[in-house]
Formats: structure tokens, C-alpha cells, sequence
């Protein structure tokens, strides 16, 4: 027998040995080369048997074997070797053990297949525990009732208890005048601005006492157990119990007292009546009380000194009496909480009160949720169950209670606005505004992400959802790093893009603040530049975001290609109005405001684009001219305006009285203070330019400002005719030649004036 003993355990460490070198080329799911496994093969056997595998060998190993054992197939394979390996006789070779396919990936599930998977896993727990606990109340032993020392530790047990609780009363009664103290100091001023953290100062300062109370009555408690257990072992156990549950259920009310804090008004967090928070603090008080010392004392003693079945019986009598008193309670309330829950919304904040007032449409469920799951933990695992409730309750509340705070924070962030300084904004108007709204969208998108940090840390609280595997090991490792990626990108474009931008709009501001005003050929460049810009930033942005996030752009590159050569080819007139335009801004043919000729149009330039321009003539017609249709164009606003003056004589006037008058016109417009301002230089005269057989011309030119020629002129030819008609000149008159009928004698024809 004692061979046999030692070959099997031979046996077992070669096949241990081979097991783990075996299991290191599967799984690294590729085959060595081949000169590497001839060498290897001709290495000597005592250096194989030597041989000790390295901390990365014994890893890689341990990997492989998880996988062949999570894998059902090869788990059986493997199972199935190892059983004919110790089957085999003892005169055999040592056997050789071949890993399974463990790379072999599963088949592809679809929904309802893994939903029947997790479905059938947890109904199978949930039937196991149910047959584990009905076996627990059949056929656990029983164990012997002794009276004496039943009573014996009931004396003892109880001499702690109450002296533990009256010291408990004793001190917590000493510091009511200090929390009194403490609510009234909270409470003063605290509206105003610069007080209002003594509020919060005063409740998280009166937790903290309570807390410190609570350790001071635990250490009195085990210095009494320590002195009331009569050197009995079992007694000094149950002690210890009960000084376990009364740390866990007053640590709980005391977190009751921060919330309701019946008896101190002052310190209320919450706008909740005196009625109301004595109502729900007493009952959760008793409900607490009566579950935590009866889950981890009366249960664990009675299975201790009585048998696990009444143990189980009493466990399931206190959870189903406290869990039906509890549901009672959830609903006999229900709608009194849902009004409280909304008028709390109505005086929340907007973001708050979405989620308050969903809260309040399904909170009974919740509640009910939360007790039943609590009923069936006790009833599997007595020890455990309240802990964790108890645990996940208090992380729960922690987290939703740190994420309100910095939700909070953050929407009143975003209701409020930056003031750059003076000189800022004289010189980048548009600064201020495009930094509140990116910092609006940064507040915004930080407080979604800190509702999803607050779902992702409940589920890792109630153990739903591993988190800090998902966020180093699985695919929240990933998301992060694609977060942190996207969020740079975007932090460089708009930054850029801010920078530019408050640049160019700086150059255009007008001259309000005491700069020049820049030109209409500037402002148009500039603008155009601008919105260039904006599409370029735009489009490289959402291309690098999308290969961040795994989109492969190859295919909208090539794509985007070829659309842009059959737009390129279907849009030619597109292309020219781009390019002529272009053009025609950097040759500074005109600008917004000009006055313009193109082709039989004359008006004002209202608007430019890269496509066309707009031009709005004198009696109100607005016309779209694209820039290819455009061929000459005449613009009155470049540089001068000048105008040349005719004025037609009667022959029978005196040319030098002709032109003195209009001298004399001439002198008088240059004397006029609204019109001298207009012209440029000395008119120029030209006397006699023109002569026919009934009247002569006299002429005047004139050079002015762009687009004042026309006042110049209307305003001379109102003083023109002011001086001729003081001078006597007369203008033409139109004469008719008669001719008499025949028409062959012309010297009989004669010339007589046409009438008036």
C-alpha cells in the first residue's frame, strides 16, 4: 500500500509538472517554430526533469488551465484524461496527457439564448439554496437543552446588554445641550452669503459626535464582556455577537438621526415636519433594530444551543413578520411620500427635479425591491445578509449623496457667466461669449458623465457590476482611454478654432472703441476666411473623432473623393462663381455698400458670399448676380467722383455773358459750406465746347468725393439757373421748318419759331 501511496504521488506531480509546460504553448494559441520545438526535443531528459518554470511560464500556465476548465467541452476532455491516468496500471509508461482545444472559441449565442443561460444559472442558485435550507430545518441535528447553563448565559448576556444600552441613553442624553448648541449656531445667519456652510458644519459635525459616542459605548461594552462572561467561552462568543450587531444597528440609526433628527429641529437636513421625522425615525429604528439583533444574535444562539432547524424557523418568522410590517408601512404611505417627493421637486432645481419626481412615481417599488431582496439574503446566507444590506445601503446613500453635491455644484456653475475684463473684451468682442458657451457645454456633458459615474457606483455597490475590473480589464479601460482621447481632440479644436476666431472678429470690430474701422474689402476676406475655417476645423475634427472611437474612415475618405468628383463634374457653374468671386475679392473689385454698375443693373452691394452678390437698386429691387455671370462692372466708389456739366445757350446770346454767369454760379456753390467739403480741387471750365446753328454749349467739370458727384450737380444746376435767369440768357428754342406743298422750290421754305 505504502508503493502505491508513492507511486501515485509520483505520478501526480510529473502529470502536474507536464501539465503546466503543455498548457504554456496553448495558451499563447500559436505553435513555435519548428527549430525551436526540435531543440527543444533534443534537450536531455534530466534537464527537462530539472527544469523550473519561470513566474511568466507559471502564469501563462494558470491562464490556460482557467480557460480549459471555463470551457465545458474541454473541461470534460481534461477530466476524462486525468481519470485514465490514474486508472492506468502501475507496470504502464508514465501517461501522457494532451491539453484540450482550449482556443477553440464558443459558438455564438444570440439574445434569448444568453438570456435562458443567466436565466437557468441564477434559477439554479436560487433552487439550490432553497433545497440547502429545506434540508436545514429536516435533518439538522438536534442538540441537547441544558437549563442551567441556558440561564446562565441568558443572566450574563442580559447584565451586558442592559448596561451597555443605559450607558449608551446615559452619554447620548449628556450631549442634547451640545447638539442644541450646535443646531442654533448652524441656524444663525446661515441664509446669508457668507454663512452658509455653517449649516452643513453643524449636522456633519453632530454625525461625527454621535459616531465618537457610539465607539465610546463599544469600548465601555467590551471591557464589560470582558469582565461578564464568567471565563465562559460560549458566553464571551454570544457577547461578541451582540456587541457586533449593536455597532451595526446603532451605526445605522445613527445615520437615521443624521437624516430625520427628530429631536433637534436645527440640525434637519431636509424640510421634513417634527411629526413626520418622530414617525420615520421610531419605525425604521424598531425595524432595524428587530432585524439586526435578530439576524445576528437571537439566530445565530438558538442554531448554536438549540438546532439549525429552529435557528432557520426563528430566522424566517423575524424576516417575514419585519418584511410584511415594512411593506405596510411602503404603501400605507406611498401616496403621503409621492406629495412630499414632488413638492421637494418643485422647490429643486430643474435637473434635480426630473430625477426627484421619477424617484417619486416609483419609489414604493423600489423600497419593496429592497426588502424582499433583503428577506431571501437572510433566508440564504443569515450571517452575511444584513452586512452586505447594510454595506451597500450606506455606499448607495454615499454616492448618490456626493453626486448630488457635485451635480449641484455644477449646475449653478452653468447658470453662471465669466466677465473678462475691459480691455478683453474692447479687443475680442466675441470672446466672452464663445468661452461661456464652451464652458457651458464642458459643464454640461461633466455632469452626464457624473449621472453615469453615479449608475456605474451603485451597481458596483450592490455587487451587480464589477467596476474596477471593467475599468482596468475589460471594456471600460478601453471607453476611458477613448474619452480621455476624444476629450483632447475636442479640447485642442476648440481652443483653436476660439483663438482664430476671436482674432479675426477682432480685426473686424468696428470703431466704436476708438480703433479705425477696417475696410468693406477687409471685413468681406476676413468673414469668408472665417467660415472657411469653421468648415475645415469641423471636418477634420469629426474625421479624427471618428477613427478615435473605431470608425474606419478609409472608406468615407474615398467616398467623400468621389462624390467631390461628381459634384466637381455636375457643378462647374458652382465652381466658377467660387473662383471668380475669390478673385474678385483679392483684386478689390468691391466691397458691401459700394454703389455698382453690372451689366444694366445699378444699385448698392448688400451682401457677398463665395457664390453670388446682391445688389439693391434705388427702387427696391434686390438682384443675386453670381460671380461667373459677371464680365465688367463699374464702381463708383473708388477713389473720386466727378461729373461734367453742359449747359445749352440760345446763339443769339453773348458767349462771354454765357460763361461769367456760370462762373458766377460756380463761385457762389463753392461758398456754400454743406457742398465745399464735397469737392476735390478747382473746377475746371472749358467755355464754348459746342455750337449749332440755333444754340452753344458752355462746360464745367467738377471732381468730388465718391458718390457725391450727384449732390454736387443738383445743387449747381439749381444755381446755374438761378444766374442765367438774373443775366437774361436765354436756353434754345426748338424751331420748325415749313416746307411748302411740293416741296421742289426750297428757297421758298421758311423757318418760323415753334409755338410756346
Amino acid at each position: 500500500m505504502l508503493g502505491i501511496n508513492v507511486m501515485w504521488r509520483d505520478l501526480r506531480q510529473g502529470m502536474l509538472c507536464l501539465l503546466l509546460l503543455c498548457l504554456i504553448p496553448a495558451a499563447q494559441a500559436v505553435s513555435p517554430p519548428a527549430a525551436v520545438a526540435s531543440q527543444q526535443a533534443q534537450k536531455p531528459a534530466d534537464d527537462a526533469a530539472t527544469h523550473e518554470p519561470t513566474v511568466e511560464e507559471k502564469k501563462a500556465a494558470w491562464l490556460a488551465l482557467a480557460t480549459i476548465l471555463e470551457n465545458d467541452e474541454s473541461r470534460q476532455a481534461l477530466i476524462k484524461q486525468l481519470r485514465d491516468a490514474a486508472a492506468s496500471p502501475a507496470a504502464t509508461d508514465e501517461p501522457v496527457l494532451t491539453p484540450p482545444n482550449a482556443a477553440k472559441k464558443k459558438e455564438e449565442k444570440t439574445v434569448l439564448e444568453s438570456v435562458t443561460d443567466i436565466t437557468r444559472q441564477y434559477g439554479g442558485q436560487f433552487a439550490g439554496s432553497l433545497t440547502h435550507l429545506y434540508h436545514n430545518i429536516i435533518s439538522a441535528p438536534h442538540n441537547a437543552f441544558n437549563k442551567a447553563t441556558f440561564f446562565n448565559a441568558l443572566s450574563h448576556f442580559s447584565m451586558l446588554a442592559v448596561a451597555l444600552f443605559t450607558f449608551y441613553w446615559t452619554i447620548r442624553t449628556i450631549a442634547i445641550p451640545l447638539y442644541q448648541r450646535m443646531g442654533r449656531w448652524g441656524r444663525k445667519k446661515s441664509n446669508q452669503p457668507c454663512s452658509f456652510l455653517r449649516l452643513p458644519l453643524a449636522i456633519i459635525g453632530a454625525f461625527v459626535i454621535d459616531l465618537l459616542l457610539l465607539a465610546l459605548a463599544l469600548f465601555v461594552g467590551q471591557m464589560l464582556s470582558n469582565n461578564l462572561n464568567a471565563d465562559n467561552r460560549t458566553i464571551a462568543q454570544q457577547q461578541g455577537l451582540f456587541l457586533n450587531a449593536f455597532a451595526l444597528v446603532e451605526f445605522f440609526k445613527a445615520v437615521l438621526r443624521l437624516i430625520f433628527c427628530p429631536r433637534f429641529p436645527d440640525l434637519r437636513p431636509f424640510a421634513i415636519n417634527d411629526t413626520r421625522a418622530h414617525y420615520w425615525n421610531t419605525r425604521l429604528g424598531w425595524l432595524s433594530g428587530v432585524i439586526g439583533y435578530g439576524l445576528m444574535v437571537v439566530v445565530p444562539i438558538v442554531s448554536n444551543r438549540v438546532n439549525e432547524q429552529t435557528g432557520a424557523l426563528v430566522n424566517v418568522v423575524i424576516m417575514g413578520l419585519m418584511t410584511g410590517w415594512a411593506l405596510w408601512l411602503i404603501f400605507h404611505n406611498r401616496r403621503i411620500i409621492q406629495r412630499e417627493l414632488n413638492a421637494l421637486a418643485e422647490r429643486s432645481l430643474s435637473f434635480f427635479a426630473l430625477f426627484i419626481r421619477a424617484f417619486a412615481f416609483v419609489w414604493h417599488w423600489v423600497a419593496s425591491a429592497y426588502f424582499i431582496v433583503l428577506f431571501f439574503f437572510s433566508i440564504f446566507d443569515p450571517g452575511n445578509s444584513l452586512k452586505f444590506m447594510m454595506s451597500a445601503t450606506l455606499n448607495s446613500l454615499i454616492i448618490i449623496g456626493l453626486g448630488a453635491e457635485v451635480s449641484g455644484i455644477l449646475t449653478r456653475w452653468i447658470n453662471k457667466t465669466i466677465t473678462l475684463s475691459p480691455e478683453l473684451r474692447r479687443n475680442y468682442p466675441e470672446l466672452q461669449n464663445r468661452v461661456n458657451g464652451w464652458i457651458w457645454f464642458m459643464l454640461k456633458a461633466a455632469r452626464i458623465l457624473t449621472v453615469f459615474a453615479v449608475l456605474l457606483l451603485l451597481l458596483n455597490a450592490w455587487h451587480l457590476f464589477d467596476l474596477w475590473y471593467w475599468l482596468t480589464a475589460g471594456a471600460g479601460e478601453r471607453l476611458v482611454d477613448v474619452l480621455i482621447r476624444v476629450f483632447m481632440i475636442l479640447l485642442f479644436s476648440v481652443v483653436g478654432w476660439t483663438l482664430l476666431a476671436s482674432l479675426i472678429e477682432s480685426r473686424l470690430s468696428s470703431d466704436i472703441h476708438g480703433r479705425p474701422m477696417p475696410s468693406a474689402r477687409t471685413r468681406t476676406l476676413l468673414t469668408l476666411f472665417r467660415n472657411a475655417l469653421a468648415v475645415v476645423i469641423s471636418t477634420i475634427t469629426i474625421m479624427i473623432l471618428l477613427s478615435e472611437i473605431g470608425v474606419n474612415i478609409a472608406p468615407l475618405l474615398a467616398g467623400a473623393g468621389a462624390l467631390g468628383l461628381a459634384v466637381s463634374f455636375g457643378s462647374q457653374t458652382l465652381v466658377k462663381d467660387i473662383i471668380t468671386g475669390i478673385f474678385i475679392q483679392f483684386e478689390n473689385g468691391m466691397n458691401t455698400g459700394d454703389l455698382v454698375t453690372i451689366g444694366p443693373l445699378t444699385g448698392t452691394v448688400e451682401r457677398m458670399s463665395i457664390r453670388s452678390v446682391g445688389v439693391r437698386q434705388d427702387t427696391g429691387a434686390y438682384h443675386i448676380i453670381p460671380w461667373s455671370s459677371i464680365t465688367t462692372f463699374a464702381n463708383f466708389v473708388r477713389g473720386i467722383g466727378s461729373f461734367v456739366a453742359n449747359y445749352d445757350v440760345d446763339r443769339s446770346e453773348n458767349s462771354d455773358s454765357a460763361n461769367a454767369a456760370l462762373r458766377s454760379a460756380v463761385d457762389e456753390l463753392m461758398a456754400r459750406e454743406d457742398i465745399r467739403d464735397f469737392i476735390i480741387g478747382e473746377p475746371n471750365f472749358a467755355g464754348l465746347v459746342g455750337l449749332t446753328e440755333r444754340a452753344f454749349t458752355v462746360r464745367v467739370s467738377i471732381t468730388t468725393q465718391p458718390l457725391k458727384q450727384w449732390t454736387v450737380r443738383f445743387a449747381l444746376d439749381e444755381l446755374v439757373k438761378k444766374h442765367f435767369d438774373a443775366a437774361g440768357i436765354k436756353a434754345p428754342r426748338q424751331t420748325v421748318q415749313v416746307v411748302p406743298p411740293g416741296g421742289e422750290n426750297n428757297d421758298a421754305a421758311a423757318s418760323l419759331p415753334a409755338p410756346e
